[in-house]
């Protein structure tokens, strides 16, 4: 991995959210990056229930203040970042208040999910875009994590696909048996296509489950990695077909070595 450039981009994140399988192995595969000579960047949402004093957050003036367009809504984009203290990692995280202010992640204390998902994921896949576009780095993997963060291959494909920061990027999906019940707000075709992607090229979407969402970000993605023991058979099965590397469920304990092998000799290839 030594000089490798490679974007870790997910929906939670370990030590700022409790520790799930996304949350661990978002930690864990950019630590095992780093350790082996990789250059790397960490994007996750500020979410409102991660302690900005505790965790020393700060706002990155000079990657802030543009607005992104959601669904014909001009969004205002804050930048922060902190540092993974023993790691010495650096973390970006993509905000908005109307978004990301609220005390909690996916869900209201009901268990319900919030009815803008569909909008936050679109405004993460944008912001981490227009931020490494900032920052002016070009990866050579781009690695991503979480169903929050799933529609951001079909953005880089679709939306950025004629942006030459990102010509060689190859596109890496983790996929991951816990996602969220019920679906998304119905209109997120819609709101995609607002963005010009063609309708027929999503239409998995009009059901925004979490099954379908991943289905849509492993035809995007360049490569596949079974992050987890307990995947829908669904989704499985979806991912056996599909003609790109698939990187089978490897136990953490034995994660580094299968991961930079997969990297080194399946996607960078």
């Amino acid at each position: 991995m030594n000089g490798k450039k490679i974007l870790f981009v997910s929906s939670e994140l370990v030590p700022y959210l409790p520790e799930n399988e996304v949350s661990l192995m978002s930690y864990e595969t950019p630590r095992m990056v780093n350790s082996n000579g990789g250059q790397i960047r960490i994007f996750m949402p500020r979410f409102g229930n991660i302690n900005e004093r505790r965790h020393q957050l700060h706002e990155v003036i000079r990657l802030s203040g543009m607005n992104l367009v959601i669904n014909d809504m001009d969004m205002p984009l804050i930048i922060k970042v902190a540092s993974i203290p023993r790691e010495r990692i650096q973390v970006y995280f993509i905000d908005n208040d109307e978004y990301f202010k609220r005390k909690a992640t996916f869900t209201d204390e009901d268990g319900k999910l919030f009815s803008d998902n569909d909008e936050r994921a679109i405004f993460f896949a944008k912001g981490v875009v227009e931020t490494v576009k900032k920052l002016n780095w070009s990866p050579d993997i781009i690695h991503v994590h979480g169903w929050m963060a799933s529609l951001l291959p079909l953005y880089l494909k679709k939306f950025y696909a004629d942006e030459p920061l990102f010509s060689e990027s190859k596109i890496i999906m983790s996929v991951y048996g816990q996602g969220f019940d019920g679906i998304l707000d119905k209109d997120l075709i819609k709101k995609i296509a607002f963005d010009g992607v063609p309708e027929e090229s999503i239409k998995v979407l009009e059901e925004p489950n979490y099954n379908n969402l991943l289905k849509v970000a492993v035809d995007y993605a360049d490569a596949v990695i079974l992050a987890a023991e307990d995947i829908p058979a669904d989704l499985e099965n979806y991912i056996s077909k599909l003609e790109k590397p698939v990187l089978p469920f490897v136990p953490l304990q034995e994660f580094e070595e299968a991961y930079v092998n997969f990297y080194n000799t399946k996607v960078l290839k």
